[in-house]
């Protein structure tokens, strides 16, 4: 196995985009063994999604259309976390704001990174129980609509395509399980 023993040294960054969701960033980077190439890094604060189930276990998702895929997907609530946000915070800002319901009780199920070969983005998990509904106060560049899907329904939707995205696929499978926890890694904040 070539795998090398130790991380390599970044010996230049050059900033190369700032964004209002995401910095772009290009490392360049020295191995043990002196070989020498270029990283190109997508900087992301992080993120959250919200597996938000009402009282008869319904699956809140929401629809949008998402440019970079060309189509309307249906998906967990998610956003970004803020600075001043821990992601239990940021969970209970965006499910309000995405759907109008208000979680009574919260708790993390775990997290990941989402494409680690070129994001730093760390995705929190997050269940949302006990929710009462209200208002959406969705941002300017937001047109969402919202629904309950039991989790066999859900399920059915992935078959035809309909949910297509990780997070959502993820929280899927977390319904079908005993749901201890989505994943075993916990965020730093």
């Amino acid at each position: 196995m070539n795998v090398p023993e130790s991380a390599p040294r970044t010996i230049a960054m050059q900033r190369i985009f700032k964004g209002r969701v995401f910095n772009l960033r290009s490392d360049e980077v020295r191995w043990n063994d002196g070989a020498v190439e270029r990283l190109d890094i997508v900087e992301h604060r992080g993120s959250v999604a919200i597996v938000a189930l009402t009282a008869d276990g319904a699956l809140v998702l929401v629809r949008q259309y998402r440019h970079a895929a060309a189509r309307f997907l249906w998906e967990i609530p998610a956003g970004v976390v803020e600075p001043s946000e821990t992601p239990i915070d940021g969970a209970r800002r965006e499910l309000a704001e995405e759907t109008g319901y208000r979680a009574g009780r919260v708790r993390a199920l775990g997290g990941c990174y989402v494409t680690p070969g070129y994001c730093d983005e760390f995705l929190q998990f997050v269940l949302a129980e006990d929710l009462t509904a209200g208002h959406q106060n969705l941002d300017q560049d937001e047109r969402i609509a919202v629904a309950c899907f039991s989790p066999a329904q859900a399920l059915a939707m992935t078959a035809r395509g309909e949910i297509a995205d990780a997070k959502t696929l993820l929280a899927i499978a977390w319904l079908q399980s005993d749901k201890s926890q989505l994943l075993g890694i916990a965020s730093d904040t």
